[in-house]
């Protein structure tokens, strides 16, 4: 989606409202620096008001996801062009997800050790050496937590025996057996249960 393109789409189009950016802002109940940024191209609407907005300036969400008035002819085809770039944007950003994923993971076993570690080794009263321990374990199963949730929402898993791709509930995941990103669970579609891979598209 081009940015640049939608954020002047979108000035032009509350001109023609004759509204002002803090007038629009007060209707969305929003800041005028948001529209700001929206009309200079530096972010997007976010999708929970995005209806609103549309009906204020008199626009369809296809209309405001192509920056221009989309006639009939070329709507199915803008349509299908605006859900790929945001099936693309989705997969991206679950990459990105599945990285911290990682990174949360590896900090927080680090982070495990070294206070083990300090607690083994450095000399220091014993309700402190017990506290550096509680402490390292609270923190492991912090960040366990969070990194499960990130491995739940972020793309899907995908069903070996229908090939239903779908995403599982927390419970789902936390209580099934699993090898790195792939676990063994069932399916909501066929109710059969499978070593299941983490897939990034729907498709």
């Amino acid at each position: 989606m081009d940015q640049v393109k939608i954020g002047k789409f979108i000035a032009e189009r509350r001109k023609r409202a004759n509204l002002t950016q803090m007038q629009l802002a007060e209707t969305l109940g929003i800041t005028d620096r948001a529209i700001s940024k929206w009309e200079n191209g530096k972010s997007l609407p976010d999708s929970s008001i995005m209806l609103e907005l549309c009906d204020v300036l008199g626009i369809t969400v296809n209309d405001l996801l192509s920056g221009e008035v989309v006639t009939l002819d070329n709507y199915n085809k803008e349509l299908e062009k605006n859900l790929l770039e945001a099936v693309k944007q989705k997969e991206q950003a679950d990459k990105r997800l599945l990285a911290v994923e990682v990174l949360i993971g590896i900090t927080a076993t680090v982070v495990l050790l070294a206070l083990i570690f300090v607690a083994a080794f450095v000399q220091m009263e014993s309700w402190v050496r017990i506290s550096l321990i509680v402490l390292g374990f609270a923190l492991f199963l912090a960040g366990c937590f969070y990194a499960l949730r990130i491995e739940q929402v972020a793309g899907y898993y995908a069903c070996k025996e229908c090939g239903n791709r779908y995403v599982p509930t927390y419970k789902s995941v936390n209580l099934a057996p699993h090898m790195a990103r792939t676990r063994y669970m069932r399916c909501p579609q066929c109710g059969k249960k499978s070593w299941q891979k983490k897939v990034l598209t729907k498709d």
